[in-house]
């Protein structure tokens, strides 16, 4: 519980059963603690992921350790490295065999992580488990545009390294920062384009509960302070429940090779 933007297991799931078959490699270029690898191997495919923070890579072997000792049928590697240079940490033998790559930008100091509540020994509310590392260099504290050209560059190597008629699936939610809704699966959009990738399909993957034909959010502590001053303020603003899931192909040119698009950089600060 300690990674600070996890990917949730049955998103995960969904999208291994939908765009690949057993026997298939599945591949996560920022994998985190390695969910997207363990589900993978668990649906019979086999999976490699790309992890910069060497904490996590550590407790991504982990879950593939344990993944096994539960009778995970895949395989499932990770590789400690920056993944703006992903064909070159990838070996030579999977290029041109991914089926699916699925993965999620990092939000950098907008994620929320878990809270401490207050009590009498514990003081004023602070957050916990909210950053990814503590290495400036990490892609997760860039600031918006270099973080653009950066997951551009991921993207990219994601697309040399496709099978034929592959997918690329990447999850992303917008978020609120001093009350604006940033619309980051717009810079995703423009991100794939840019990369070579076309956007094929949009989808909306549920982070909230349903019970009695209700949503119920499962939003952060921020979240709903944030949301709760905005009101009482008259500013009509909404929990968000649900990620954007956007799924990509490699865009083809009238001959049918792939061909990259040409476009302005993405600007996150874009409306909605």
């Amino acid at each position: 519980m300690v990674h600070p933007a996890k990917m949730l297991p049955s998103i995960a799931r969904y999208a291994i059963a939908t765009y690949t078959s057993p026997g298939d490699w599945v591949l996560d270029p920022m994998c985190g603690i390695a969910t997207t690898l363990v589900e993978a191997m668990h649906l019979g495919r086999h999976s490699v992921g790309v992890e910069y923070e060497k904490r996590w890579v550590r407790l991504g072997a982990e879950n593939l350790r344990r993944a096994i000792a539960q009778g995970a049928t895949g395989h499932g590697d990770i590789i400690g490295g920056d993944a703006r240079v992903l064909p070159a940490l990838l070996p030579p033998e999977l290029h041109g065999r991914v089926s699916l790559v699925l993965t999620s930008p990092p939000y950098g100091p907008h994620t929320h992580g878990q809270v401490r509540t207050p009590g009498p020994r514990r003081g004023k509310v602070r957050k916990i488990h909210h950053r990814y590392g503590h290495d400036p260099t990490n892609l997760a504290y860039a600031e918006a545009a270099d973080l653009a050209e950066g997951f551009t560059r991921i993207l990219t190597g994601c697309a040399a390294i496709l099978r034929p008629g592959g997918h690329v699936v990447v999850t992303a939610r917008p978020w609120r920062h001093h009350g604006v809704l940033l619309d980051l699966p717009g810079v995703v959009h423009a991100c794939g384009e840019a990369a070579g990738l076309r956007l094929i399909d949009r989808c909306a993957a549920l982070i909230a509960g349903v019970r009695g034909g209700r949503l119920v959010p499962r939003a952060s502590f921020f979240q709903l302070r944030n949301l709760r001053a905005a009101h009482a303020l008259r500013d009509p603003q909404w929990l968000i429940a649900h990620e954007d899931a956007l799924v990509f192909q490699q865009a083809k040119n009238r001959l049918g090779s792939a061909e990259p698009a040409c476009i302005p950089t993405p600007d996150p600060g874009g409306a909605p």
